[in-house]
């Protein structure tokens, strides 16, 4: 399976997927860090993460896939969300929960 294949999977098989830096415990950048936070703040549950730092394929695959430059990459219901600063203006807005909800 290619790496867009694995991308693709992920994204279909589970309704929130957060490609991130690290992990939800140990994010190893601020912008992960908030996407975390965003996330729990929602009351998000079954969060599939996925730590692009332990596999570069990925890292770069998945910005091929969303043809989005930077991570994090919030995937809801198999669709393309944003990056952290997207998710925090769609939490203040209140969309963001009713997203995930």
């Amino acid at each position: 399976m290619d790496v867009q294949e694995k991308i693709r999977q992920q994204v279909t098989e589970n309704r929130v997927v957060l490609y991130m830096k690290g992990t939800p415990d140990a994010p190893q950048c601020g912008f992960s860090a908030a996407a975390v936070q965003i996330l729990e703040a929602c009351g998000a549950e079954e969060v599939a993460t996925v730590n692009v730092l332990a596999d570069p394929e990925i890292r770069q695959g998945i910005k091929d896939f969303s043809s989005w430059p930077t991570v994090p990459q919030l995937y809801v219901n198999g669709e393309f969300v944003g990056g952290a600063d997207i998710m925090r203006e769609m939490y203040q807005n209140g969309e963001l929960h009713k997203l995930l909800k």
